[in-house]
């Protein structure tokens, strides 16, 4: 059956890797430069997927929020010694990709992350199915502001309602609701299925590995309602 969509525009972090790891050490590599108390995971992990800047903020408060473009500085510089080290790609990514892409569906990046950096952690060969990568350098507002998506989505020569955007955390589904795009929401990350209630996305998916059945599938049972698979 031919998918309804013919794009599929992915997050990155938690939704096609897991670079918690190396995030968690530059969010404190920066905080300690800063003089500011380090913070535990449990506290990092839910911030990641945020800007820079936003993340200073939720874990040294609203007062510190001046410091941003430092922190994001002291991240950068300590993420371009480990992070693509401590960065793994899903296992399940590369043949789901080859899978939406063997179908006719176009596929793009939309990442809050330097686009320079996706690009060094994705093998070549994963690269190249990918037509568009955009990360927080392409674009003058990160995510929610929708620029970024909206881009991919005009990049691939798609609109917004034939488009999907995928991703694990709110603020992914608050920049689909933003770009007017259906949103499908993986629980691979740290958020919660019931953080989405109010974002009535288009699925909720255990994991990008089925994305496939939700999109080359019938769903025409599920009556609006988002499809759990």
């Amino acid at each position: 059956m031919r998918p309804s969509y013919d794009a599929v525009i992915l997050d990155f972090d938690y939704t096609l890797a897991d670079s918690s790891r190396g995030i968690i050490e530059c969010v404190n590599y920066a905080l300690g430069a800063l003089g500011l108390p380090l913070a535990s995971a449990e506290r990092i992990r839910p911030t990641i997927g945020m800007s820079l800047p936003d993340i200073l903020s939720q874990l040294a408060g609203n007062g510190e929020a001046a410091r941003g473009e430092e922190f994001s500085r002291l991240f950068i510089e300590r993420a371009d010694q480990i992070m693509a080290g401590m960065t793994v790609i899903y296992p399940v990514v590369p043949e789901t990709v080859a899978t939406l892409r063997a179908a006719g569906l176009r596929l793009a990046i939309v990442t809050t992350k330097l686009r320079y950096r996706i690009e060094a952690i994705l093998p070549p060969a994963l690269r190249r199915e990918f037509g568009l990568v955009i990360g927080v350098e392409d674009v003058s507002r990160p995510k929610p502001d929708p620029e970024g998506l909206l881009m991919a989505v005009a990049g691939l020569g798609s609109v917004p309602s034939r488009a999907l955007y995928v991703g694990d955390s709110p603020t992914d589904a608050e920049t689909a609701r933003r770009a007017h795009v259906p949103f499908v929401a993986v629980l691979s990350g740290a958020t919660p299925e019931s953080a989405f209630a109010d974002y009535a996305p288009y699925a909720i998916l255990e994991n990008v590995a089925k994305l496939p059945a939700l999109l080359l599938g019938d769903r025409s049972a599920n009556q609006g309602a988002p499809a759990r698979i």
